[in-house]
């Protein structure tokens, strides 16, 4: 991505974008965050370096991990923490009296923080601002918490965690979350309504070619998913929904893009629905050879569902980047999905977890043509009129603005939150 666009003058304010990687390679959208500040000044503190061509930018700094310092004597308390407690090493050095409570700072991030002197800090995902907290306090910083999906259950069931999340609420100027859904999680999580803020994925659209889909005369569907190859994606409920629709259209293709730990899994349920025909796992794709295999296909299917740990979705960004090019999508309603996609509309929505809903979504839009046709100029039309990335990132650096003192402009994209009960917070 060209940064020539970034403010170059040292009277921009300084952002420090805080990551635990940077980046893995499905962390396409917080690059395009990253690189697509306007009026600010960046830099990237990192505790790992990853996919460094993928992604490149200047300055990314990685934090020094410090070692713990040495514990002698005190044979006594050694023995507490190891063998009955269990807790090792402890959660601070054991230090001669007077020092009992000094914390021990496990990377450099207060010294680089210090050095260099953000106007404010971005911590991306919120068990990584529950990692940092004690170091952003002890350096001073003002900084805002952004929730991407998982981080909102990552952790939420170990002692003390809440309690510590809750800390990070409180000290943070602003909370961030890609979905409404997402926002209302946090508020069930205790956050203070006052403090969330939406923060949609930037979609650059000016990359993405449009192409009205119509309907295949020999029958020959290709449908497509990217994504992680994670439970969450619904990619085994696809597989049932495969095997009912097979005989009534024996040209129906599916493309998985994408790479993960249930691999060999979904390899499996393949053979296993006798679908080696109709099936072709692609593995990881650039953005080139995605936008490629987008432009061959007619279906974009995204049917997520809420796994037994709770981790849901935002708004898939892969999702978004399909309807932009005029795929309709059929997916569930599930997480941020219903915020992109309006059932009947530019796709179709069904329950999670239902291989026969889902069949009988697909072979609706397949059976339809007029309407499969509409469906694909709709998609386009929503997704560049809420998530276009100019739009986006002007919102993202107007919260950095209120953050910091700094008046928004008028484009505040928060909409009212409510709570389980349906109720608005006060």
């Amino acid at each position: 991505m060209d940064n020539s666009h970034r403010p170059r003058g040292n009277d921009a304010p300084l952002v420090c974008s805080l990551c635990g990687t940077y980046l893995k390679q499905e962390m396409q959208s917080i690059y395009r965050q990253i690189t697509g500040l306007r009026d600010h000044r960046n830099v990237v503190f990192a505790e790992q370096l990853s996919n460094l061509d993928m992604f490149p930018f200047e300055p990314v700094v990685r934090m020094e991990k410090r070692s713990r310092p040495r514990l002698r004597g005190n044979f006594l308390l050694r023995f507490w923490y190891k063998h009955v407690v269990r807790k090792w090493p402890p959660p601070r050095p054991i230090g001669s009296v007077g020092r009992e409570n000094e914390y021990y700072h496990p990377y450099d991030l207060v010294d680089l923080l210090r050095k260099n002197k953000p106007d404010l800090v971005h911590c991306y995902y919120g068990h990584k601002a529950v990692k940092y907290l004690k170091m952003l306090k002890d350096a001073g910083v003002p900084f805002v918490i952004s929730f991407h999906g998982v981080d909102v259950v990552k952790f939420i069931d170990r002692e003390g965690y809440r309690d510590a999340l809750a800390s990070a609420f409180h000290e943070a100027k602003l909370v961030m979350a890609r979905s409404v859904s997402l926002l209302e999680r946090l508020l069930e999580l205790g956050c203070p309504s006052d403090k969330l803020r939406l923060n949609r994925t930037p979609i650059p659209l000016g990359n993405i070619t449009y192409k009205k889909r119509v309907a295949p005369q020999d029958g020959q569907w290709r449908m497509v998913q990217a994504c992680r190859l994670i439970a969450k994606k619904g990619i085994f409920t696809i597989l049932e929904a495969i095997a009912l629709l097979i005989d009534r259209w024996p040209g129906l293709k599916y493309s998985l893009a994408g790479i993960g730990p249930d691999k060999e899994e979904i390899e499996r349920a393949i053979a296993r629905h006798d679908l080696q025909n109709h099936v072709q796992m692609l593995g990881w794709l650039s953005q080139e050879e995605l936008q490629e295999i987008y432009g061959d296909s007619h279906i974009f299917l995204h049917p997520s569902e809420l796994t037994s740990e709770n981790d849901q979705e935002g708004v898939p960004n892969s999702m978004l980047e399909a309807m932009a090019a005029g795929l309709p999508v059929v997916a569930t309603y599930h997480g941020g999905i219903p915020e992109a996609v309006t059932n009947g509309a530019d796709g179709l929505l069904v329950p999670e977890r239902s291989p026969e809903e889902l069949a009988k979504a697909l072979d609706e839009m397949m059976s339809n043509n007029e309407k499969f046709e509409e469906f694909s100029v709709k998609a386009a039309e929503s997704v560049r009129e809420r998530f276009g990335f100019e739009g986006q990132i002007r919102n993202l650096e107007d919260i950095y603005r209120e953050a910091m003192g700094i008046k928004r402009h008028e484009c505040d994209m928060t909409p009212p939150l409510r709570t389980v009960s349906g109720e608005v917070p006060s």
